[in-house]
């Protein structure tokens, strides 16, 4: 039998490394497929959080968690019990946008200690074509003392799964695959299989996958840049950039991407992964960062037209009482890594402005941890000379006008700053209720 065969006859088990919002939804599908998992993740409180059948990331929920088989560890030598493993941790970027490819070199590291001869190793982390060939195998072969092609074998598989996203699943997403050869490939794509309904494509070779997936992010990127950059020109001749888009979007080629603010884990970071390489191979590249740039500046380009609705309003900017409603880094999503919303915060407390912000939806621990951020509870949210609406959770989508209102301050020359960032009100019904109505 190969390793396929044994690991759905239970002979042999599989692991996940790295358990958070890729890598735990794998572990639960594989588990519910029948498949022995050890989940690791060296977050212990994480592993104990698990165990207790709680679902932080609300990704499969409480229920799936407490009833999973998956074997929740934070113990580096359990990995010794299985013989496929994947790799799941994030590979973010530094402040200097240069990748930071330590969490990958580091779960390297750990799995190469715990490596056993004829095991499979697949990454699922976003690098850029060559790092899982030429970082991530030597570190496994210097830790395991095992020989890459004779003791164990490699593979590639990019994460596809999307935060929040109750429609497109790990098994609803075609999966690629790939692997250092045409044994490994059909071992690979064989296990994938078990849970992925929508089928695998299977990649020429390790690096096309890994482009293939640094590209996708990036050409969401680019194009949603390309319609922040509509909606500031639009913004400076008076136009509503969402009726412009929606008159387009009759053409039926018409690309319907909407402006907003792009951060999270992937399509903020993918791109400089990519570009970093291309920097190294001695080309600079002229779209992916432009995009990139723009993206990254959103946040403070939505504080500022804020601050200027205020000053038409006759508001006071300095201590001016500022409302958001959203933190997270997309709607319906707790994850808070990488938010934009944060560049929003900062810019406002350049003018003296401390903004009160409430997210029922966001992890508090994390927001506490990476921002120093507090929430409220979205009743506190009253008594505001401006209300900026920075995320579309469902709850912030079916608030009233009535509930809008009660937000803001009752006295004073009754005029209302109402920015909503991803047009979730009418317009015109705001406009026509008095409110100073801005969105992207």
């Amino acid at each position: 039998m190969n390793l396929y065969e044994k690991i759905k006859s239970n002979e042999e088990a599989l692991s996940l490394i790295g358990l958070g919002y890729v890598g735990m939804p794998i572990a639960v599908e594989f588990a519910k497929r029948g498949v022995r998992v050890i989940g690791f993740d060296l977050n212990s409180s994480k592993i104990e959080t698990y165990k207790a059948g709680r679902d932080p990331t609300n990704e499969v929920g409480d229920d799936e968690i407490k009833n999973t088989t998956v074997e929740f560890t934070p113990n580096e030598i359990d990995l010794r019990k299985a013989k496929f493993h994947i790799v799941a941790v994030p590979t973010p970027v530094k402040e200097d946008h240069t990748p930071d490819l330590n969490p990958v070199e580091r779960a390297s590291r750990i799995l190469g200690r715990n490596l056993t001869e004829g095991s499979l190793v697949v990454f699922e982390s976003t690098v850029f074509p060559g790092v899982t060939e030429d970082i991530c195998i030597p570190i496994l072969e210097k830790e395991s003392g095992l020989k890459c092609g004779v003791d164990f074998k490699v593979g590639y598989s990019p994460e596809r799964i999307n935060p929040g996203d109750k429609v497109h699943r790990l098994s609803t997403i075609t999966k690629i695959v790939s692997g250092m050869d045409e044994e490994t490939l059909d071992i690979v794509a064989s296990v994938y299989e078990i849970v992925v309904d929508a089928g695998v494509y299977r990649a020429q070779s390790i690096k096309v996958a890994e482009a293939a997936k640094v590209i996708e992010n990036s050409q969401r990127d680019i194009n949603i840049a390309f319609m922040n950059e509509l909606s500031i020109i639009f913004n400076k001749m008076g136009i509503d950039t969402l009726a412009v888009l929606n008159a387009a979007s009759t053409k039926w080629n018409f690309l319907n991407f909407r402006p907003g603010l792009v951060g999270g884990h992937c399509i903020g970071v993918d791109p400089y992964y990519l570009t970093y390489e291309a920097e190294r191979l001695g080309y600079h590249s002229q779209i992916i960062l432009s995009g990139r740039r723009i993206n990254d500046d959103m946040g403070k380009y939505v504080a500022e037209q804020v601050v200027k609705k205020l000053i038409s309003a006759d508001r006071p900017v300095r201590n001016a009482r500022v409302g958001i409603l959203g933190f997270t880094f997309k709607e319906n999503c707790p994850d808070t890594r990488n938010t934009k919303t944060i560049d929003i915060v900062k810019e406002l407390n350049e003018y003296g402005i401390n903004p009160v912000i409430a997210d029922p939806l966001a992890n508090t621990e994390e927001a506490k941890r990476l921002y120093g951020i507090t929430f409220c509870d979205v009743a506190k949210i009253i008594g505001c000379d401006a209300l900026i609406i920075a995320v579309a959770h469902t709850v912030f989508t079916n608030l009233t006008m009535e509930q809008i209102g009660d937000m803001f301050e009752s006295g004073g020359n009754g005029k209302k700053v109402l920015a909503d960032i991803k047009g979730l009100m009418d317009r015109e019904k705001y406009e026509d209720a008095g409110y100073i109505y801005w969105r992207l």
